[in-house]
Formats: structure tokens, C-alpha cells, sequence
């Protein structure tokens, strides 16, 4: 039994920080604070992760691991329900790790695990979105050409990952907080599937596409009131 201790500790540090990170951003949370938070000394601490970059570096593993879990889901993608539980899915799990997307930049520049795992998720990322609107044009939901699947998946690519930091820039008070998840979440993923709307195979998946939208924004406006 007592084999076991420093791994459920591990894991409480984890979970711990992880949600500090969340709520605080990165930079704005040090090993002091962590150690605080847990009623721990600092030497515990890092006799479980060495440096506070190694507890960013397993935060930032758990994280790969569901994302490129999720991605690989891609393909099965076949109507326009799949494509919108899709896309809240992969911001679910932004948001579960939403201290990577908010300070993205100043995390690249000074960890290099990040710097290399990073653009292999975005690169798998957008690859997965071009998986899934072949998915939908050979269902015949969607008339798009190949040169403007390469350029509609980049364009997703790019709004799930910089999602977060539209939403912190609009109120950076509580953006990040849990309460804000629902409506986030859900105006990200509108706005990602908005994207697909010129490329509908009729005016019905058109407004289809725009009726459940709007069902998915109206319940989450109600369960945030």
C-alpha cells in the first residue's frame, strides 16, 4: 500500500495545479502558491515534478492524449449532429485545459516539449477537420472543392485554438472561470460550424444547420441564467 502514496500524490498535485492554472494562468501561478494549495512543503512538491515546467509538461500529456483520442473520431463524422457534437467535444477539451490556450504564446517560447507537441496537435487537428468535410461531401451534405477543404480546415484549425483567447480578450474577469464554460464552449463551436454554411449542398442543410445552432445556444442561455 504505501508503494502507492506518491502516485495518488502525483496525481493530487496534478489535478491541483491543473486547476490553478485554469483559473490563474500559468505564469501567474509558482510552486509556492501550488505547495499552499495543497498543504504540502515545497520540497514534496518537487520530489514528485522537478519544476514547475515538468508539471506544465504532464498537464500538457494528459491533454494530447484525449485531444488526439478525439481527433482520431474524425472520420465518423457523417451528418451535420455528428459535426456539431464533434466540435463541442473538441472545445470541452480546450476548455478542460484552457491554461495552454491562454497563455499559449508565452508557453511555446520557453518550453521546448511544448514547442514540439503543440504543433503536432495543430497539425493533427487540422488534418482531423479536413477528415471530417470529406466525411460530409462524400455524403453529399456538403459541394466543397479539395483547394477550399485545405483552406476551411486551417480556417476551424484556427479558431478552436485561439477560441479562448477571443473569449478572455471579451471579459477577462471571468472568461476563464467555470461558470463561463457553457456559453463558451458553445459560441465557439457556432461559430466554427458557421463556417460550413456557405458550402451546404442545399438551402434545407442551410437552415438546418442554422436552426440547431441556434436550439444549442438557447439551452445553454437557459441553463446559464
Amino acid at each position: 500500500m504505501a508503494k502507492k502514496a506518491p502516485r495518488r500524490t502525483a496525481e493530487r498535485i496534478a489535478e491541483v495545479t491543473l486547476g490553478l492554472f485554469n483559473r490563474f494562468g500559468e505564469p501567474n501561478v509558482s510552486t509556492t502558491l501550488i505547495s499552499a494549495e495543497l498543504s504540502i512543503s515545497p520540497g514534496n512538491l518537487y520530489y514528485h515534478f522537478a519544476s514547475k515546467d515538468a508539471l506544465v509538461n504532464h498537464l500538457f500529456d494528459q491533454y494530447e492524449r484525449a485531444m488526439l483520442a478525439l481527433l482520431d473520431a474524425a472520420p465518423d463524422v457523417r451528418d451535420i449532429e455528428d459535426a456539431w457534437f464533434f466540435l463541442h467535444s473538441l472545445f470541452e477539451q480546450v476548455w478542460n485545459h484552457r491554461f495552454l490556450y491562454r497563455d499559449l504564446n508565452n508557453l511555446l517560447s520557453g518550453n521546448r516539449h511544448l514547442e514540439m507537441h503543440f504543433h503536432a496537435v495543430l497539425t493533427r487537428k487540422t488534418h482531423a477537420f479536413r477528415q471530417m468535410l470529406e466525411s460530409l461531401a462524400a455524403a453529399d451534405l456538403m459541394r466543397i472543392d479539395p483547394d477550399s477543404i485545405e483552406t476551411l480546415s486551417a480556417s476551424m484549425s484556427v479558431m478552436v485554438t485561439y477560441w479562448l483567447s477571443y473569449e478572455y480578450v471579451r471579459d477577462p474577469r471571468h472568461a476563464m472561470e467555470p461558470a463561463s464554460a457553457g456559453l463558451a464552449l458553445t459560441r465557439g463551436a457556432q461559430h466554427v460550424l458557421a463556417l460550413l454554411t456557405p458550402y451546404m449542398a442545399s438551402v434545407d442543410l442551410q437552415n438546418h444547420l442554422h436552426g440547431l445552432r441556434s436550439a444549442y445556444s438557447a439551452t445553454q442561455r437557459s441553463q446559464n441564467a
